[in-house]
């Protein structure tokens, strides 16, 4: 009985659609956490999680900035707030956790842990050093040439802007995890990082401002986390903030899982903790 995780599947290039496919079912009594970026478009996100339900005893979901888009050719033309309903809806249908229900408890070793998929988005407070304000960061970024789609695609309606949804969305999540079990550890699972210092690894240093909040700094120690799980930023690794265990479990595009020695990971193991 293992608690695993994978992010980013990006099944939109062949390459990943055919891995997804072709992954093997769980173990009996296995759960798989998907933090966020499985698709961009309706239908491949639920051919996705159709499969994932179908080969795990338990499917966790987060989403991340892509399942939020609405590209043009989409037939699926719900945007913001309509559109990630209509995700946790398709979830429900199958079976899946998402962050608009309770809690489950992962039973298996190393546990009991409460397993928490978060909805938090961003509010550009991942700013650039010496960047004060958002509108002087942004305007940066603009002229540097470093603009994520979102600023075209991820529609924050009915809310005025993504940083007023991300601000509702962490009163919510805040609240929720403050009546959670304080006896029992959790794995926060949210598709953007928690803390600011897995961005500092980026390219491009302004792609920070769609990376997270600084509101959700100390929630691995606040809430205790037994371990953190995200995506998004395509840099696979593990690493600890106040003793706590990050793990970054996204896949990726192919050319960027193409040069690793190893080659595609689709799924990284969070529980049981393996050996190093």
């Amino acid at each position: 009985m293992r608690l695993l995780a994978t992010s980013d599947l990006h099944v939109g290039f062949e390459e990943n659609r055919q891995l997804v496919q072709d992954l093997p079912p769980g173990s009996p009594g296995d759960w798989l956490i998907v933090a966020g970026d499985v698709a961009e478009y309706m239908a491949d996100v639920e051919w996705v999680l159709e499969l994932l339900a179908s080969r795990f005893d338990t499917v966790v979901w987060a989403p991340g900035n892509h399942e939020l888009w609405t590209p043009v050719k989409d037939p699926v033309q719900l945007r913001g707030e309509r559109r990630y309903q209509r995700l946790v809806d398709l979830c429900r249908g199958l079976g899946i956790r998402t962050p608009e229900d309770p809690y489950p408890v992962w039973p298996g070793p190393d546990g009991p842990v409460t397993v928490a998929p978060m909805m938090l988005l961003y509010d550009y407070s991942f700013r650039v050093d010496g960047m004060r304000t958002m509108d002087e960061a942004l305007a940066r970024a603009h002229e540097v040439g470093v603009v994520c789609t979102d600023e075209y695609l991820l529609h924050p309606d009915p809310f005025p802007s993504r940083q007023a949804w991300c601000a509702a969305r962490v009163e919510k999540t805040e609240r929720r995890l403050g009546e959670c079990d304080p006896d029992l550890p959790t794995v926060l699972v949210n598709h953007w990082p928690l803390v600011r210092e897995p961005t500092r690894l980026l390219r491009y240093p302004d792609f920070a401002l769609w990376c997270g909040t600084e509101r959700t700094a100390d929630w691995h120690v606040r809430f205790n986390a037994a371990a953190v799980v995200y995506g998004h930023l395509h840099i696979p690794r593990t690493t600890w903030h106040d003793g706590v265990r990050f793990e970054e479990v996204s896949l990726g595009y192919p050319r960027e899982w193409r040069p690793r020695k190893r080659g595609p990971v689709l799924v990284r193991q969070i529980f049981p903790v393996e050996p190093e």
